[in-house]
């Protein structure tokens, strides 16, 4: 639709590639489907301000719902071309994102127990993001597919035709690797 509606009012130009960075994401948003807040991308990601951010909020839906992530997307042309965002490195704030959600540190350590103990060791604060190579050639070479830019495409499936994967494993694979396949059991 992003397509067809560009076309339509005539907002793109072949001869122009327009860059965006798109920021302010919700860290929270509302679930419809089971009535409660949830995270809105990525729970790892810091809330922007970190736990001051969260204590601001307070405990309305409508302030959790005003916390932003510190997450970012670069656009061209419509496409996200980069992802990215400030990793969240403090157990403090970990355990206060989940906790809002009504998560105990119990869970949270169960869940991503290597995690908090590697944080504990004083893991910097450090952020990133990964470029999508092939969505930005797809959009310097003006292709509307990712298809048309990668050499071996998976098909809507993703099944690589070229090479026909993935596909079945014999058992002499599964054995040389002392894995046991329960498929159809």
């Amino acid at each position: 639709m992003r397509i067809e509606f560009a076309d339509h009012f005539k907002l793109k130009d072949p001869n122009v590639v327009a860059l965006a960075w798109i920021v302010d994401f919700p860290f929270y948003e509302w679930d419809d489907k089971q009535n409660k807040l949830d995270f809105g991308h990525n729970p790892f990601s810091m809330p922007r301000g970190g736990v001051e951010a969260l204590d601001a909020a307070g405990d309305s839906t409508e302030g959790r719902l005003s916390i932003v992530a510190d997450q970012y997307d670069m656009v061209a042309n419509g496409y996200e071309v980069c992802s990215g965002g400030v990793r969240n490195h403090n157990p403090e704030v970990l355990y206060k994102v989940f906790g809002v959600l009504g998560y105990d540190s119990a869970y949270v350590d169960a869940k991503f127990g290597a995690m908090i103990n590697a944080f504990k060791f004083g893991a910097p604060p450090h952020a990133g993001c990964a470029y999508g190579i092939d969505r930005l050639f797809m959009v310097l070479m003006n292709e509307e597919n990712i298809r048309e830019i990668v050499a071996f495409p998976k098909n809507g499936s993703g099944v690589d035709l070229m090479m026909n994967s993935p596909s079945p494993i014999d058992d002499n694979q599964l054995k040389e690797l002392s894995i046991r396949s329960t498929a159809g059991k």
